[in-house]
């Protein structure tokens, strides 16, 4: 209950207008097109506490930024925001870890990939490269 309520915490705040969640939506999404063996519930913590030190929330920039971020820490085990369950992991085991890091690698280029072309305004690779971080699964235009 501690953590749906730190997520819920940050997720009202004016200048996300709900942006916790839709991070986390789109990470896991991210995850689940990949088959990404990553906790899903650490993605969630990850995309909220990422969140709580944005001044907005962008979708381009927000999930390139997570992903990018992510794959610097190495998905390092991460603190309990709200002290309630000490550290949890990002993956079961080592093998897990090792496979999941490689897709974070090839997310996180993509996603970059994808954010480059937004800032120059060629929408037609933007879209390209969302679609390959999502697995081809990106929603249509």
């Amino acid at each position: 209950m501690e953590h749906l309520a730190y997520v819920n915490e940050v997720n009202s705040r004016p200048d996300i207008a709900g942006g916790a969640k839709k991070l986390a939506r789109l990470v896991k999404a991210w995850k689940y097109y990949n088959a990404v063996p990553v906790s899903s519930f650490y993605l969630e913590m990850r995309a909220a506490q990422y969140l709580a030190g944005q001044p907005s929330f962008v979708p381009v920039y927000d999930i390139c930024y997570l992903l990018e971020h992510l794959d610097s820490i190495g998905l390092a085990a991460m603190n309990d925001p709200k002290g309630a369950a000490g550290r949890f992991e990002a993956c079961s085991t080592t093998a897990r870890k090792a496979d999941a890091l490689s897709r974070l690698s090839t997310g996180a280029t993509r996603a970059r990939k994808a954010l480059d072309a937004h800032r120059k305004d060629e929408p037609a690779t933007a879209f390209y490269y969302l679609d390959l971080l999502f697995g081809g699964q990106f929603p249509s235009r």
